[in-house]
């Protein structure tokens, strides 16, 4: 007897999946959810746009920050030679003397 009870348990649950499956694949094609679909991949599209410009300001910003940068390096670098030049002077001069 218990294994009858089983069986139609089973046979039950399979024709419920059935019928919520073939409802909710008429709910999932129909025109009001074609409709929400459509709204929410072009909400999408337009976040993605959004993003593509933030990322390529960043990138922007971040080519102007290294140029800078670079620039800097090379005065300090000139700065330090011309430094290193007078040094150079000053002890050749201090060696004529002497």
């Amino acid at each position: 007897m218990k294994f009858n009870n089983i069986q139609w348990k089973k046979v039950g649950l399979f024709a419920g999946g059935v019928l919520f499956g073939t409802a909710g694949i008429r709910v999932l094609s129909s025109k009001d959810a074609k409709k929400c679909y459509t709204q929410a991949t072009a909400a999408v599209l337009r976040a993605k746009a959004d993003v593509m410009q933030t990322v390529t300001t960043v990138r922007e910003n971040c080519e102007d920050i290294l140029a800078d940068a670079k620039e800097i390096n090379e005065q300090r670098a000139l700065e330090e030679e011309e430094a290193f030049i007078d040094d150079e002077i000053d002890d050749l001069a201090e060696t004529s003397e002497n």
